[in-house]
């Protein structure tokens, strides 16, 4: 059992066993998504929206855990674990006026997203590039 927990995502420590720390906090409220508008005014805030049983979204996760390198003062990460918290991550869509995907990236600075991707187009951002 504990094997098959870990293969599909239904482990709580999405990290554990990596070298990549990402410093994930987890998005498991509508309440949150207030906060994260309000703090991407400060820097940006970044949601990644994850499903446990899809094996593209697993391997877009790994390809993202293993590129970070970002201090975890740079900007805040949110992890979206979609069948867990559906609710959230359809407000997701309506708040931020964004087509659901999964597996999906949505950077947001100054309440708004400043760019979104998913599937393998993930890869392709340098989140870096939306730190000033």
């Amino acid at each position: 059992m504990g094997l098959f927990k870990g293969l599909f995502g239904k482990e709580n420590n999405e990290n554990k066993g990596d070298g990549n720390e990402v410093p994930w906090i987890s998005l498991v409220s509508i309440d949150q998504l207030s906060e994260i508008e309000k703090k991407s005014s400060v820097r940006p805030q970044v949601i990644f929206k994850h499903s446990t049983t899809c094996g593209v979204s697993r391997m877009v996760l790994n390809i993202f855990k293993s590129s970070y390198n970002l201090q975890s003062s740079q900007m805040d990460l949110y992890f979206l674990d979609l069948h867990a918290n559906r609710d959230v991550s359809n407000e997701v869509a309506v708040k931020f006026g964004i087509v659901h995907q999964s597996p999906q990236l949505l950077i947001i600075k100054n309440g708004r997203v400043e760019r979104h991707a998913s599937h393998g187009e993930i890869s392709e951002i340098n989140l870096e590039d939306y730190l000033s």
